[in-house]
């Protein structure tokens, strides 16, 4: 990916055109079922039951104050696209890395200095945005390369097998 791509998804986010439902629908007790929900403003917690909505695609949770992702992020296995950029996030669930259909992973502007290997295992995704968090030398190093994200994403994974690994053979001699 081009350093111009990556700046195109760490710059600031546009608003995002939305279709509501109608009040004819509303009124005659319609249930939404939107693949795309947008929570921004200044909230500090979501409500536990956000993580039941397992048919999003989409969630923006970015332009907030969250300070941290639950687990249960893993129950919203449909999702596509996570915006929880310019948030202020110190860490990341490693259940993270069981939304295998993640397509585009913004994280940009939190305060994340470390990332979950498990991200390693989202073989799908294409955009993943860091910029303005204080991350170590050699993730932002693997990061900025050409084909950045995928070169960390195999750096994540081939370290998580390693603790994987190292597990297995330490609970062997014990």
């Amino acid at each position: 990916m081009s350093r111009n791509l990556k700046d195109k998804y760490d710059s600031v986010t546009t608003r995002r055109a939305h279709t509501i439902m109608s009040a004819e629908d509303a009124a005659s007790g319609r249930k939404s079922f939107w693949a795309e929900l947008e929570i921004t403003g200044s909230i500090r917690n979501v409500s536990p039951s956000l993580w039941q909505l397992t048919h999003l695609t989409c969630l923006y949770l970015n332009d907030n104050c969250l300070s941290r992702i639950p687990p249960d992020v893993a129950m919203l296995t449909n999702l596509r696209s996570l915006d929880l950029s310019k948030n202020k996030l110190r860490s990341l669930p490693a259940e993270l890395g069981e939304l295998i259909n993640l397509r585009e992973l913004l994280l940009s502007h939190n305060h994340l200095r470390v990332l979950p290997y498990e991200l390693g295992k989202l073989f799908q995704l294409h955009v993943l945005g860091l910029q303005g968090n204080p991350l170590n030398k050699e993730i932002l190093s693997l990061y900025g390369e050409t084909n950045g994200t995928h070169k960390l994403l195999t750096y994540m994974l081939d370290s998580l097998q390693g603790i994987f690994i190292f597990t297995f053979y330490f609970n062997l001699q014990y």
